[in-house]
């Protein structure tokens, strides 16, 4: 596909120059397929399929690779696995001191081969690999839910990435955490008392409780009949808005409700399920109801 022939465009990322066109102008022309990004002179193409590429302060959800001494290798679905060192964690009970030897020998304990994550982008080297962190009471070992992934351009960056959806006919609350890099988790909620409590409240000993119990746990919860149930329409309706076109974001509650409306439930949707008839008119009645909020 010829984009340009002026002498002002510069060819950039998916472009090359046409040395065959016989003419006095250059043409740049498309090396794949995509949507044109004009940055002053230069023309490039952001492709419509392709690995993530992190930033930092991306929140992300990986699954553990390789335990190494002293770190992990995590894949984000990036080029290049990404890196959690043991001095970027939080140890059990919330201990802010310098890792020793006795940490990297327990470091199977925390993270261990095959465990999900929720962490984020802490710094990226010349290479482009990531290291990440979960330093935070709202990151760590995932649990009490499903995994499921999508290409990593179908999620918008927000202030937030993980929305807690109340869920319909006794479901109860669900976390859905959307990773920048294409990977989504949704789990029952959880409530950390000890994260949400006021400081003059919550006492160290409290909070010490809270973290050796569940941070690093992996004994997951009882899941009603009625929470599963729901967490499989959602994973329909995620796959119903990748499929037809719009981005997920915090309109995925919107977009649920309207799921729930047309009384379409789980796996079982008629009418070639998520990507057929039934989830085109699911998004069709979305984009209706959004687009008059």
């Amino acid at each position: 596909m010829k984009l340009s022939s002026l002498f002002s465009s510069l060819s950039g990322h998916g472009t090359y120059l046409d040395s065959t066109v016989e003419t006095t102008s250059t043409t740049i022309v498309s090396s794949l397929a995509g949507t044109i990004q004009k940055t002053n002179k230069l023309l490039s193409i952001i492709p419509l399929r392709s690995r993530y590429v992190p930033e930092i302060g991306d929140l992300v959800v990986g699954r553990i690779l390789e335990v190494q001494t002293k770190r992990w290798r995590v894949d984000i679905c990036a080029p290049h696995s990404a890196t959690l060192m043991l001095s970027s964690v939080n140890l059990p009970g919330g201990i802010q001191r310098k890792r020793n030897t006795t940490d990297e020998l327990q470091i199977r304990t925390f993270f261990s081969e095959g465990d999900l994550l929720v962490a984020e982008v802490q710094t990226l080297f010349q290479d482009g690999q990531a290291s990440l962190h979960t330093r935070s009471l709202k990151y760590g070992k995932l649990r009490n839910g499903v995994f499921m992934a999508v290409a990593a351009g179908t999620i918008r960056r927000m202030k937030t990435h993980i929305l807690t959806i109340s869920t319909a006919n006794g479901g109860g609350e669900v976390d859905v955490v959307l990773g920048v890099n294409g990977y989504i988790f949704i789990a029952k909620h959880i409530v950390n008392n000890a994260a949400t409590s006021g400081a003059e409240t919550t006492s160290i000993t409290r909070i010490e409780e809270e973290v050796v119990d569940t941070m690093y746990s992996n004994v997951n919860d009882e899941i009603g009949e009625n929470m599963r149930k729901e967490i499989g329409r959602l994973m329909c309706v995620i796959r119903a808005m990748v499929k037809w076109g719009l981005k997920i974001d915090d309109s995925l509650g919107t977009v649920y409700e309207t799921a729930v409306e047309l009384d379409v439930e789980g796996f079982d949707w008629d009418n070639g399920g998520p990507e057929g008839e039934a989830g085109r008119k699911l998004v069709q009645e979305a984009l209706a109801k959004l687009r008059m909020e």
